[in-house]
């Protein structure tokens, strides 16, 4: 069983990271999140999270952003390996459940295993 942990190296944290992620990556969407998957060539999958202002105040935006990441941690282990993924919650998104996010990021991320190839 793996580490449950979010470490370090499993974070997008530059901005020239974040820039190159946003240019050369695929774009998908759901109802409440626009996602950026990026081949990075490495042995680990890294995420991104970035939360416009309009999608609430910093309560808000601070929640949104630890549900994806619990998100991430408990799955990272059934997401596909070597990948960047930027996740970028929409406007009406601060109302969003755990229960939620998991069903829109793990339809996107976990069951649709077309969109890494």
């Amino acid at each position: 069983m793996g580490s449950f942990r979010f470490k370090k190296e499993e974070r997008i944290v530059t901005r020239a990271e974040f820039n190159q992620a946003n240019l050369q990556g695929r774009r998908h969407y759901t109802q409440h999140f626009r996602v950026v998957i990026k081949q990075n060539g490495t042995d680990s999958t890294r995420l991104g999270i970035t939360v416009a202002k309009k999608v609430g105040n910093a309560a808000k935006r601070n929640r949104i952003k630890r549900l994806i990441r619990e998100f991430f941690r408990l799955n990272k282990q059934r997401i596909p390996v070597g990948y960047d993924i930027l996740i970028s919650p929409v406007k009406d998104s601060d109302a969003c459940t755990l229960l939620k996010v998991q069903e829109e990021l793990g339809d996107l991320l976990i069951e649709n295993e077309a969109l890494f190839l």
